[in-house]
């Protein structure tokens, strides 16, 4: 019997990076692409939220195996035009064969709940191969898996700019302040993952500049 095929979204972060092992895990589906959302100029376009130069997600995508499905955005970018390309790309999955699509989400109800009813009525349903887990025991997980990503985007009203550039691994853990997610989850940081059992090598990278916004801090992330 054939397997659903399944798109996963990527943000270059380590939970969909470990969505992504997870997936090819359990071998309930075939992963067939990774989908990305990207936004800025033709030249410098960046992962959307992340902040991560389009050469380390494309270097991401060849490390995996897979072929990565990118979707262009306008900076700013109004939600009708988001949503418009959002399912010119749906449509474009479809005719792929693809009948269901992957999210790193671990347990924020009205995140879920928005892409449930987004995707309500395309043909694509949505998958969360990692809800519900406890975030402390899978971060673990993931440093004792082999996965290996640089923290680098800070929201500094729930956790210390001090953090940015750091490596994701038990030392982080242990110097997380008390009610920070051990993942993120509620947004305090994002990450990039360049190395773990979801890629055939690692993917190089070299961490630059730290710009410190009126909120959050950001650190350049490009392939070495």
């Amino acid at each position: 019997m054939q397997k659903p095929k399944v798109i996963l979204s990527w943000s270059t972060g380590k939970d969909s990076a470990w969505a992504l092992h997870a997936l090819r895990s359990r071998g309930e589906v075939e992963v067939v692409g990774l989908l990305s959302t990207t936004t800025g100029p033709d030249t410098g376009r960046r992962v959307t939220v992340h902040g991560v130069d389009c050469g380390v997600l494309r270097a991401q995508a060849e490390a995996a195996g897979l072929p990565l499905e990118e979707v262009p955005l306008p900076d700013p970018c109004p939600n009708e035009v988001y949503e418009q390309a959002m399912g010119a790309a749906v449509e474009h999955l479809k005719a792929r064969g693809v009948t269901r699509i992957a999210f790193g989400d671990l347990f924020l109800e009205d995140v879920r709940a928005y892409r449930e009813v987004k995707l309500q009525g395309t043909g694509l349903t949505p998958i969360f191969p990692l809800w519900g887990l406890d975030t402390a025991a899978l971060a673990r997980d993931m440093i004792a898996g082999g996965l290996k990503a640089y923290l680098i985007s800070i929201d500094t009203e729930q956790l210390d700019a001090r953090f940015i550039g750091r490596g994701f691994d038990v030392a982080l853990l242990a110097d997380l302040p008390p009610g920070c997610d051990p993942c993120g989850e509620r947004g305090e940081f994002h990450t990039v993952t360049y190395a773990g059992p979801m890629f055939g090598a690692p993917v190089t990278i070299s961490l630059g500049e730290i710009t410190h916004g009126a909120r959050f801090c950001h650190q350049e992330a490009a392939l070495d």
